[in-house]
């Protein structure tokens, strides 16, 4: 297993905040209520073991005072902590949702 180290860390193009709440995700079949530690635009890191590397996750996120975005990702990073799913490409009503919880809340 490598170290938790920056030098293998995947470079991030997109600010993360912190989103304490919960997301259902749709893995292999099975709905799953996790979660949410941190979002970004490209995607969010979840408190649970769900999936394997490279398995697709439908997930829902509902966002204060807005509406639910449903999108699909991959599994992209797994740690002791949780997972990292990255999103698929977003439709533009999901990528404005996001844009209006994330944008307030960044440094």
């Amino acid at each position: 297993m490598m170290p938790n180290t920056s030098e293998n860390l995947p470079e991030r193009y997109h600010p993360r905040v912190d989103a304490n709440f919960m997301v259902k995700a749709m893995v292999s079949g099975r709905l799953v209520l996790v979660k949410a530690s941190n979002l970004s635009m490209a995607g969010l890191f979840v408190l649970s073991p769900i999936g394997m590397m490279g398995e697709k996750v439908t997930v829902s996120i509902p966002l204060p005072d807005d509406r639910e975005v449903l999108t699909a990702g991959r599994v992209t990073r797994i740690t002791d902590e949780g997972v990292a799913v990255e999103f698929e490409p977003l439709d533009w009503d999901d990528l404005c949702t996001l844009a209006r919880f994330l944008h307030p809340r960044l440094p």
